[in-house]
Order: C-alpha cells, then structure tokens, then sequence
C-alpha cells in the first residue's frame, strides 16, 4: 500500500497554457545566466531589449536538429530536453534544461546548425536573441565575449567526460547522471530529493546510451535497497551517498 502511495508523488504544476515573460522575470533570469554573469540591471535591460520573449506548450518544438542556427535562447521559465538522432535513428537525450540555461547556436560562433532538437517538457518561456542583437551584445559588452568562449570550453569538457563514460557500468552511468539532475532539479522533501521535471525510463536510457529494460532493471534494484523512489515518470533520490559511491565506481 505504502509502494502504491510513493507512485502518485507529483511533480510541482506548471501553467496550463503559454504565456510571456514579465520584464522582472526576464531580467532575474538574465542575472542567472552565466554569459551575461556580471552585468548591472541597466547593462541586463540593455540586452532583455534586444531579446524576444517567446512562449510554448508542453511537447512543442523550439527548434529542431540541423536547423540553421540563427538564435541562441536563455531558459526563463518551465523545463525542456535536447536530444539528438543517432545513425541507427535512436533519438538520444543530451540535456535537461531549467531556468537560466542557455541553448541554442550562431553560425557566429562556429555552429552553422543547430546541433539538437529542443522540445518543451512542461510550458517554457524563453528568451530569443538573433545573430545581428547579438553582435550588438558582443560589442557593448566585451565580457560577454569571454563568457562565451568560457561556454564554448565547458561545452566541449562535457562531450569528452560523456565519452568517457560511455565505457562504464550501466548502474555507474545512471547514479553519476541521477546526481547531476539532483544538483540541479532537485527538491528536498522528507523521504528523499525529488528530481523537478517529468522523466521517463526511456528518457533516462537515451541520457545513459544504454536501453530502458537495463534502466528499469537498475532502478528496480535501487528501489527495493531503499537508495531511491520512482514513479512513471518521477525519481526521488533517497540515498545520495551510496549513488555517489556506485557512481565513482566504488
């Protein structure tokens, strides 16, 4: 009975329906994206005003893969995935997005395509700056540049430590990215951290490179040695200290 009951632990609500980005929202956000970090509010209004606020429904597409890359958006509200088609058709995510992530490309910095598809996992807002405001940015703002580049390097150290482990255990690679979602989409409540976007066995294969009967096996395992809770499409880690061991291949 008590299983039944941790099954039906929901994800906190979002808004039904899209909507725009209040400009106080818009300029907290801005704030927490770490390629405008620095910046003053006049500096931030600055930018908001070459920026778009657009909006969309839970399961629409921002933008797709191999789209031209035109416009590089900062995350204001609700969560989104990037995912990417491998050569086999496996539709693969790479990341979960919340609030103050950035995404997106420009053929200005070396990204002709977009490199992935980006799709609304909840009701997102965004904010949507094109190639020529950016430049505008980039001229106003020479620290943006740094940042950028800053960006750049952290984009590629996260490609090869996912090559890297690649080569690991399934369980490793599922504990190691459990802990990642929980540093940053994690809610602490009394049994646990619940992790704060809607997550499928699927989805949590396609993020290990690995299937979802191995991911469910793995799961179940951690279920019944008390290390996490799990639903449908929900995940509450219960013991981070023993995922942080199976993660570091302990």
């Amino acid at each position: 009975m008590a299983d039944k009951t941790r099954r039906h632990i929901p994800l906190a609500p979002t808004c039904a329906q899209p909507h725009a980005c209040p400009l106080p929202v818009r300029l907290h956000v801005l704030s927490r994206a770490p390629l405008f970090h620095g910046l003053n509010e006049e500096e931030l209004r600055g930018i908001d005003a070459r920026m778009v606020s657009l909006a969309w429904a839970e399961g629409d597409p921002l933008y797709g893969e191999g789209d031209p890359a035109e416009h590089l958006y900062v995350l204001a509200s609700g969560r989104a995935k990037a995912t990417r088609t491998q050569r086999d058709g496996q539709v693969t995510i790479v990341d979960l997005l919340g609030p103050g992530d950035l995404f997106g490309g420009l053929e200005v910095l070396g990204q002709p395509v977009q490199a992935e598809t980006v799709t609304a996992l909840t009701t997102v807002c965004a904010l949507r700056v094109g190639t020529a405001a950016f430049r505008e940015i980039l001229v106003a703002h020479p620290r943006v540049a740094l940042h950028a580049l800053d960006a750049t390097a952290a984009q590629l150290a996260r490609a090869r430590a996912h090559v890297s482990e690649a080569s690991a255990p399934v369980a490793q690679r599922v504990a190691a990215t459990l802990l990642r979602l929980t540093a940053k989409f994690g809610q602490e409540r009394r049994s646990g951290t619940l992790i704060q976007v809607p997550l499928s066995r699927a989805d949590l294969a396609g993020m290990v490179s690995s299937t979802p009967e191995s991911v469910s096996r793995v799961i179940s395992q951690w279920r019944r040695d008390g290390l996490v809770e799990a639903g449908r499409r929900w995940i509450s880690v219960v013991d981070s200290a023993a995922l942080e061991a199976i993660a570091a291949g302990d």
